[in-house]
Parts: C-alpha cells; structure tokens; sequence
C-alpha cells in the first residue's frame, strides 16, 4: 500500500512538473512574439513656434524620436478636428509653420517637415461631419431620414487642454441646445493598452484618439448617429478597410473582431500606415459590457482632395494635392437602443505608421490553454506508464 501511495504521489508530482513546464513553453512564445517591439523619446509643444496665441484654433505638435527616425504627430482644430501623422528617416527632423499663412488656411506650404527628404510617409485623418438620422422602424438604415449634417469645420472648438500626454479638445453647434462632441488624443512612449474599453493594443508607433458625443439633445426620438472621416494622403492614403477575425475576446469582451483602414503600395501586403479600430461603440462615459454597441462602416470612397482642404487647415497647410478617400461609422445596429437612451457614445480609434499592432494571447489564457490541452495528455501517457509497470511487477508464471 505504502509502495502504491509513492507511486501515485510521484505521478502528481511529475503531472505538475509538466505542467508547469508547459505553461512555461507557452508564456515563452508569448512573451517572443507580443513583446514590446521599440520605445519613443517624445516630446509635446503647443503652437510651435507662434508668437502668439492663434485665433482660429490650436496646433498640438508631439515629437517621437526613435533610434533612427521619428514620428511627427499634429492635431489641429482649425476648421474640422484633424490630426496628421509624418514618418521620416531621421531622428533630428522638424516642424516648421509660417504662422500668417497658416492662419489664414489659404496656402499650401505653411507647414512642412524638414528636411523634405526625410519622409518616408504620411497620412492624416479630418473628422468632417456628424450626421443624425431617425431610426423610426428601427431598421438602422442611415440612408433614409437624415438630418442636415453637422459639419465639424463650423463648430466653435475649445483651446486644446493637455495633461502630459494626452489633449483635450470640445466643441460644439450653434445648433446644438446642450451638450458637446470631444476628441481626446492619446500619444505614448511604448507599447501598451487603455486601462478602460475597448482597451486597444497600442505601440509607439502610434496615437489613439477617442470621440465621445455626451448631452446632445437628439433631433428625434429614434435618433442614432454616424461620423464621417476623410483619410487624407500623398501618394499612398488610406484606401481599404480589412476585418480581421479573433477567437479571443478577453481585452473587449464579445467583440470578436478588428477593423482596419490601411495604405499599401499598390494594394500589396506591405503595409505603410493604418487606422484601426474595434467595432464597438458604448453608451456610457465609463464603459462596461451592459452598455457596449455594435458599430459598422462603409466602403472607402474617393472623395475631392479640395473639399477637404477647406474643411481642414491642417490639410490646406501640408498637402499641396491631398490624395482622400471617405468613409461613415454608424453606432448602433437594429434593436440596439438609441442615443436617447443615455445621450451618449464613445468611439476609440487608433493612427500609426508601419503595420497595426496584433492581439495575442495573454499568460492567463495561454495558462487555461496548457492546463485544458496539456492535462488529458498528460494522464493519458502517465496511465500506459502505470500499465506497463504494473503488468512487470505482477510477475506471473506461464501457462504451459
């Protein structure tokens, strides 16, 4: 008895040594493939350069410097909220703006980076318009019952308010009876994730904004709400969106997918810069499961560089011949209740250069996995070991 109760206790024993050692197999891929790939030394400066406040809006300069180029993003609300991301080769470029001319939003030029030479790439995103549509037979049809948009470049906007690194900007319509739209503009030293949903996996290579509508009065009972963004670029913007399936969903719970707006050369694989999101929306300034809502796009369309480049000082002042394209995100699907239910949505996206960052497995989950897949195993093959063994100790003599 006392030699069988050794026997099971080193089966255990083994049992959880190998088990052990596969979660360790796992955690080693894990940490292989999701560590953090490089960090930015950044830098924030509002209104770089200008001897003064400026009078049509504010322009957020953030300088991430990496071991051989860096990252120049610009978040501008003269006119429709923008924000303007240019990747160069060299760790010592910079911004220059000829203030005059930028405010006055006429001419191409008044803000370059320099030296020119240096840029490998750059694309911008203008949140132009708010559009509103009574959803009455709940069908979710934008296409029928809209309501004269709201066009971003006319709100009055707020100076930009910065907390390290992170901005703030507000404004509303003279039409709007309360409330207001905000975006808030994320930028980071290395890679990481947002503490609150849909908790985006975020890299130095990119900055997050979030959008949250809160306390505007719907025009309709039924009211749901899309937001039109222009993909601004040289000779290679944003162009096509790609869904991208998970099995996963611990990070954003019963989302299962990521969306996201990408620039290629020539539609190959090789990827320059990228908008991405998950296609949720909340209805709640502190999101959680209960008030999560499904978001949908639309196509990509080519849209006139020029009708951009007057909603949008920023575009004006970078791109002598915008290459745009433009597509709408509507909150809520059919069923789901409507903005009038909370008077708010929140909407998180990310801007990056290079490819977009990738979900993976967490220790926890790859832990559940080892002890899921790996246990079965391990009692299966620990079993015919006690068989093999037992049937030699038995020691029976042969039948003649």
């Amino acid at each position: 008895m006392a030699a069988t109760a050794k026997r099971r206790s080193c089966g255990v024993s083994s049992s959880s040594s190998s088990l052990v050692f596969l979660f360790s197999v796992f955690s080693l891929c894990q940490s292989s493939f999701s560590g953090e790939t490089s960090r930015r030394n950044l830098t924030v400066e509002l209104n770089p350069g200008s001897p003064s406040l400026p009078s049509g809006g504010d322009l957020l300069h953030v300088r991430a410097v990496g071991v051989n180029d860096t990252l120049h993003f610009l978040f501008c609300s003269q006119g429709a909220p923008t924000l303007l991301l240019v990747h160069t080769n060299s760790s010592s470029s910079t911004v220059e703006v000829n203030w005059p001319q930028f405010e006055a939003r006429n001419i191409s030029g008044s803000l370059k980076v320099e030296p020119a030479s240096s840029i490998l790439y750059s694309s911008a995103v203008v949140f132009s318009r708010l559009l509103e549509y009574d959803d009455m037979n709940d069908t979710a049809d934008p296409t029928s019952d809209l309501f004269p948009p709201y066009e971003l470049q006319d709100f009055t906007w707020s100076r930009l308010n910065l907390s390290g690194l992170s901005a703030l900007l507000c404004g509303a319509a003279k039409t709007f009876s309360n409330g207001s739209l905000c975006l808030k503009l994320s930028a980071f030293e290395s890679e990481g994730r947002d503490q609150s949903w849909p908790r985006l996996l975020h890299t130095a290579n990119s900055s997050q904004l979030r959008v949250w509508l809160d306390g505007v009065s719907p025009r309709a009972p039924r009211s749901r709400f899309l937001l039109e963004l222009q993909a601004v670029g040289g000779t290679y913007p944003l162009s096509r969106v790609e869904v991208h399936r998970s099995i996963d969903d611990e990070f954003t719970p019963s989302i299962f997918k990521v969306s996201q707006w990408v620039s290629s050369v020539n539609g190959s694989s090789d990827v320059l810069g990228f908008l991405q999101w998950k296609p949720v929306s909340y209805r709640r300034s502190d999101p959680a499961l209960e008030f999560a809502t499904p978001c949908r796009h639309s196509d990509p369309q080519p849209q006139s560089g020029e009708e951009v480049a007057a909603a949008s000082g920023l575009i004006r002042a970078f791109y002598a011949e915008p290459q745009t394209f433009r597509l709408n995100v509507s909150f809520g699907l059919a069923g789901e209740p409507f903005y009038n239910s909370t008077k708010f949505f929140s909407w998180t996206v990310l801007l990056g250069a290079g490819s977009p960052p990738v979900d993976s497995f967490s220790p926890l989950v790859l832990a559940v996995m080892a002890v899921g897949l790996g246990t079965p195993m391990i009692l299966l093959l620990l079993g015919g070991v006690c068989v093999c063994v037992r049937k030699r100790a038995t020691g029976y003599e042969p039948i003649n």
